[in-house]
């Protein structure tokens, strides 16, 4: 039996086409098919081109154009040469466009967009998990945002949140006996946001932090003294990187994410 053709058609790349198309020619075996795939189509030549094509080898064409112009002009050429067509995605945005009570878009190609800013979030994800707390200070060159801060001042869940919203972000921990990685003195200073904390609010987090832990919340790493030295050490080294400083004292990280999202805009608009 000689080998039978299909002709997949698509205003984008493709993919969801063939998949189907492949899905189809399953159920016969998937033996003797030859499946064909014309992406990125935006004219009328390559359609008639493709008709030609089709009626030549006694084939099929199944296709996902989401161009109203291109598909009408599929449709009425096929009808004429006497080619079978398949319209794939066509008769369900129909149906869903009575679903919605709204027109679609018929922009082509946005189920790739939205797979690509899927997997923009997840790589941000991943960045935040492999730079977090500092363990790997080669990440604060490769970030869009640097955090800057002691311990409890949320640099780890801010992270995860600005990654959900696809920005690579690296965060470090500020302590006075460790040197601050030399990489924080190389990397843009519009980058990096040192978090600020009152004194009492810190104490009051650590010692919650400690009982949480079951340990004595009187340690060292809750006592007062010892945190206003730690802040002390944070706050000359943000003046010496000149970094944009954001208060944490009182806010969610979604407020605090908000502000630096709002500084980074305001500088790409100047």
């Amino acid at each position: 039996m000689s080998n039978r053709v299909v002709y997949v058609v698509s205003d984008s790349v493709g993919e969801t086409a063939e998949l189907v198309v492949k899905a189809a020619v399953s159920q016969f075996n998937g033996s003797h098919t030859e499946i064909k795939r014309i992406p990125y189509v935006e004219d009328t030549a390559t359609l008639a081109e493709v008709v030609a094509l089709a009626k030549l080898n006694n084939a099929i064409i199944a296709f996902t154009l989401v161009v109203p112009e291109l598909r009408d002009f599929l449709v009425i050429e096929a009808a004429r040469e006497g080619v079978i067509v398949n319209d794939i995605l066509g008769p369900l945005i129909e149906k869903m466009s009575g679903l919605y009570e709204s027109n679609p878009r018929f922009e082509a190609g946005l189920v790739r967009k939205l797979d690509e800013d899927y997997f923009k979030k997840i790589e941000a994800i991943e960045f935040a998990v492999k730079y977090d707390d500092g363990r790997d200070p080669r990440g604060i060159l490769r970030a869009d945002i640097v955090l800057i801060g002691v311990s409890r001042t949320s640099k780890t869940p801010l992270s995860q949140y600005l990654a959900h919203k696809r920005y690579k972000v690296a965060n470090v921990p500020i302590v006075p006996e460790v040197d601050p990685p030399e990489e924080l003195f190389k990397v843009s200073p519009n980058k990096c946001f040192g978090l600020k904390i009152s004194p009492e609010k810190l104490n009051h987090i650590r010692r919650e932090r400690l009982k949480s832990l079951g340990l004595d919340d009187q340690a060292i790493y809750a006592n007062i003294n010892r945190i206003k030295e730690e802040l002390d050490h944070f706050e000359s080294l943000v003046n010496k990187i000149n970094c944009d400083v954001v208060d944490v004292s009182n806010k969610a990280v979604e407020e605090t994410a908000n502000i630096i999202l709002n500084k980074i805009s305001n500088r790409k608009t100047k």
